[in-house]
């Protein structure tokens, strides 16, 4: 039997047979007698005109070809019913048929650092998940279809749908991002866990223009949860980027230098980095000088909105005028016209715009203990903030590859974090710097908590005990050589832990606390804030003594990942550690250090694990195992599972009350940003 996820019957062109009237401006609010169809707030074209007997009338903003003409290398453009796919995505507004126009006005960190939440706003892929965080429900892709045992996944694409210049969009797309960027180490130096299966890759097969299948070497069901929550978009442009690729175009290298690049990879990392991060400087900030010769000043998109301009200040959005959706009453979205994105390094500045209402979304950065004095200024400043649950844990991990033998002896002494873990207040932390609302916990990888996750499991060594830490730490050797009260490391070296954080992803006040407790027991260290920017290049180039960031991902995140469990254990935007353990891996025991046997078994036991059924025996007892090798080994430590702020402006419609403040399901994009709407 296969599974099949398809909207509606057959789906009918807009100028297919009219229907008895023009169709009800359906919100979420009021449904106006239509009924819900196969997936909630949207439908496919035909499935609503057929639930509303109606036929939807299209518009688009008038503002529309104004704003085409900032993009540039845009032609003019054509009328609306040669814009949208034959077969757009119907989308509910959550509140109101919003009014065109406005400004978005957003805070970001620096160019790559505090963004997601912001990208998270205009993001698309193939599919997302529903704001209930459970369902899975088509985007970009109108439809899928997995065969019997979950080796291969077929996406069925929009008919005419094109991409921010004009030019069409389909499953060449997929495939070129695939085949042509994912998997060239030209582009990017080494696949990432999320293109490959088991460590394998899969072969792309474009079946036709709006066809694509994935055939996976052995099931990994969580394939498509990836493609709903990750900002790794399965696609790029082939007719824009592929002119700079030699194994699409021949003249690849020619192409880029009359463009004045030293070559075609050189013009692909300008447009698209050697990354999938959506937020690698386009050419406006890499390459100005060559910018006005350029045939587009960035890369084509199908999200929302493109970027227009960019400089170290910023960066300004216009609506995409060929994007995929419309409203329920035939409006073209997005409503809102432009998005203005003004970086902050500073976290009191950041605050104190928030506080002065100069900004209209913000939750990405924001920790609790900046929550009273956002909510002080709610009515004056006309916004709003909800305190909504993490799903990630403040974590830190000793670095068990430190460059320092000294060090790296210590810390890879399960006794030390044994030490240091149990050494941690929990319940002091909570108090202070989460007013109670947290939980204490030890570092679980799975957040919420599946069934197989057990009470001892979340306790491990989580009790404060200073008697067993200071005991431990004596049993290892460390002692107060020089009488200031501090422990020395075993070889009689001073030992200072140098605590670099960022608070984009820890709270200084959880950091500062957690510093305290392990002082109290011996072990000296010093707190320094850094950008976001600075903890990452250092966290990589592994200069760091203890990497601490928000850690945790949902069981349907990890069935499509397993990044959590293999070294360096996350990707350059999250925390990561054992630096060259990843090393070895990656270069075949050649460079790096060889990692413990724990660690081979817990990357075979995650590979078997995205290959299991969710639910059955099977998965969970493979699970349950993962879960009890990490706190067993306690790579990580946990802290405290807490709450965080979202803070939104009033004059922002359509906005709900997300159910987490998560980059696990990459904040907005359940909350679709495309029919936020703003009153002035």
């Amino acid at each position: 039997m296969k599974r099949i996820l398809l909207a509606g019957g057959a789906l009918i062109a807009m100028t297919g047979a009219a229907a008895a009237a023009t169709c009800p401006a359906v919100t979420v609010a009021d449904m106006m007698g239509v009924g819900a169809g196969a997936f909630p707030q949207q439908y496919e074209l035909s499935e609503f005109q057929s639930l509303g007997d109606c036929t939807i009338e299209f518009s688009a903003n008038p503002a529309i070809a104004d704003l085409n003409g900032q993009i540039q290398g845009n032609p003019d453009l054509p009328p609306l019913a040669e814009r949208l796919p034959s077969e757009p995505l119907v989308v509910a507004p959550y509140d109101v048929i919003g009014a065109y126009g406005g400004t978005l006005d957003i805070i970001s960190n620096a160019t790559e650092a505090g963004t997601s939440d912001f990208m998270s706003i205009r993001h698309v892929n193939l599919v997302r998940y529903s704001d209930d965080l459970q369902t899975i429900v088509p985007n970009v892709a109108k439809g899928w279809e997995w065969n019997e045992d979950f080796t291969q996944l077929t996406f069925f694409l929009r008919e005419g749908h094109k991409w921010s210049d004009g030019s069409p969009f389909g499953a060449r797309d997929v495939k070129f991002w695939y085949d042509n960027l994912q998997l060239d180490e030209n582009v990017i130096a080494s696949p990432k866990d999320y293109v490959l299966v088991g460590g394998e890759r899969m072969e792309v097969v474009v079946v036709d223009e709006t066809t694509v299948q994935f055939n996976l070497p052995s099931p990994k069901p969580g394939l498509l949860s990836h493609f709903a929550n990750h900002y790794a978009q399965g696609f790029q442009p082939m007719g824009f980027l592929g002119q700079f690729h030699p194994d699409i175009d021949p003249n690849a290298d020619a192409n880029a230098q009359a463009l004045g690049f030293e070559n075609g990879y050189a013009a692909i990392a300008a447009y698209y980095g050697s990354s999938d991060w959506m937020d690698t400087p386009t050419p406006m900030l890499a390459k100005p000088d060559l910018v006005a010769g350029l045939p587009a000043a960035a890369a084509p998109t199908l999200e929302s909105h493109i970027v227009i301009a960019e400089s170290t200040e910023g960066r300004r959005f216009v609506a995409n005028p060929y994007f995929f959706m419309v409203d329920t009453a035939g409006n073209q979205l997005p409503y809102i016209n432009e998005q203005d994105e003004t970086f902050v390094s500073e976290t009191e500045v950041r605050l104190l715009k928030l506080v002065n209402a100069e900004v209209d979304y913000k939750t990405q950065s924001l920790n609790l203990d900046d929550a009273p004095l956002l909510l002080e200024n709610q009515e004056r400043g006309d916004y709003t903030v909800s305190i909504r649950p993490q799903i990630r844990t403040g974590t830190f991990a000793f670095n068990v590859t430190s460059n320092d033998m000294g060090k790296r002896e210590l810390f890879g002494d399960l006794r030390f974090r044994q030490a240091m873990s149990v050494a941690i207040n929990r319940a002091e932390i909570n108090e202070v710097a989460f007013f109670g609302l947290g939980t204490p916990t030890q570092y679980i990888p799975f957040s919420p908590l599946p069934s197989f996750v057990t009470d001892d499991m979340v306790q491990s060594y989580a009790q404060y005990d200073p008697v067993m830490a200071n005991a431990l730490l004596d049993e290892i050797g460390m002692v107060d050589v020089d009488g200031d009260g501090m422990r020395e490391l075993p070889n009689g070296d001073t030992l200072v832990l140098n605590l670099q954080f960022a608070t984009q992803g820890m709270s200084a006040k959880l950091v500062e606390l957690v510093g305290q407790a392990w002082s109290d027991v011996g072990v000296n260290s010093v707190v320094k804030e850094v950008t976001t920017d600075e903890y990452r290049s250092a966290q990589s180039a592994n200069q760091l003594d203890v990497t601490m960031y928000a850690k945790g991902q949902p069981l349907a995140v990890i069935l499509g990942n397993s990044e959590l469990f293999t070294p360096p254990y996350e990707n350059y935007f999250g925390m990561r550690t054992a630096m060259l353990w990843a090393e070895y891996i990656d270069s075949n025991g050649t460079a790096g250090v060889q990692p413990p046997e724990w660690a081979d078994t817990m990357a075979d036991d995650i590979a078997a694990f995205q290959g299991a059924i969710a639910g059955s025996d099977e998965s969970n007892a493979l699970g349950a195992k993962l879960v009890q090798a990490m706190v067993d080994n306690l790579l990580f430590i946990g802290t405290v599972k807490a709450a965080a702020p979202v803070y939104h402006s009033n004059k922002l419609l359509n906005f709900p009350e997300f159910r987490t403040a998560s980059y696990s399901y990459y904040w907005a994009y359940p909350y679709r940003g495309p029919q936020w709407s703003l009153t002035e």
